[in-house]
């Protein structure tokens, strides 16, 4: 009851803006794939639940079969009230749906709880691959990059088939960010594998806004870090900046149709503040 309770007073508190209805921009088609991602959550407050709310708007109008989480998955404590509070309560309407949600680990997180925890799909892993359709996503433990976990990307990618290949992890490997910015010695270890193995997206968190960086080798580099907090302002635009939102939580959808991956990020007040296409990746 106290639960159900605490989810009717976030919605109930939201400002009246905060009702606008969802607008998809994706084409929608029937028979595309899906899906969507989402970066540093698992706060368990009011904002969190509101973005939340949002969520599950925009899933009844485009319905996404599987979520990307960036990492900073749970803060602070990790008990079983805890996931439920921060993650399964925000989310349930999308569980509950038959939505899955694919993460991959923060510097926040313990990956010992998070691994074996069933809803977040990592079956027991710090790192891990998952295909869907022509996509094949590899989450990647940017807190830990071990000798080991540089040896499994590169055997991981190298054999795989799938015409889509999307990196996601926690810490980006370039960013506008004035609090973090790009993790150069992160970037060192793994891109050139992403440029040799025809990665196409590299989805990150960790700075708590929206970003959108320019190209680098032909790869499109994201970072959503803004699912339940906020660092406002802190962009700082820069080399690498295309585009960014940084005045409010965030998450974004995609949408795979043969070559084109069309993207669309929608706000915590149902604003779509950036949208496009990124086009495939092929090595020569």
């Amino acid at each position: 009851m106290r639960r159900r309770v605490l989810l009717l007073v976030c919605l109930l508190s939201l400002p009246a803006s905060l009702w606008a209805a969802v607008v998809i921009t994706l084409p929608n088609a029937p028979d595309s794939l899906k899906f969507a991602v989402i970066g540093d959550t698992g706060t368990g407050g009011g904002r969190q639940y509101q973005l939340a709310a949002q969520f599950g708007a925009a899933y009844k109008l485009y319905p996404f079969s599987f979520v990307l989480m960036l990492g900073d998955n749970i803060y602070g404590s990790e008990t079983a009230k805890a996931f439920v509070r921060k993650f399964e309560l925000p989310y349930k309407f999308l569980l509950d749906s038959g939505v899955s949600f694919h993460a991959a680990l923060g510097n926040h997180d313990e990956p010992a709880l998070q691994v074996n925890y069933k809803p977040f799909n990592m079956d027991g892993k710090r790192y891990y691959s998952f295909r869907k359709g022509d996509v094949e996503c590899f989450a990647i433990d940017s807190t830990y990059m071990s000798t080991e976990q540089v040896r499994w990307v590169e055997k991981a990618l190298s054999e795989s088939k799938a015409p889509w290949k999307i990196a996601y992890m926690h810490h980006p490997t370039y960013s506008s960010g004035k609090r973090h910015g790009s993790e150069v010695s992160l970037r060192a270890f793994i891109e050139p594998l992403f440029i040799k193995y025809g990665v196409s997206v590299v989805f990150a968190g960790h700075e708590h806004f929206y970003e959108r960086l320019k190209p680098q080798n032909g790869i499109a580099y994201f970072t959503s870090g803004a699912g339940g907090k906020l660092r406002s302002g802190n962009i700082r635009r820069g080399l690498y900046f295309e585009a960014g939102f940084d005045t409010d939580l965030s998450f974004m959808l995609f949408e795979q149709i043969g070559d084109e991956l069309h993207f669309q990020v929608i706000s915590r007040l149902a604003n779509t503040v950036d949208k496009g296409v990124v086009k495939r990746r092929i090595l020569p």
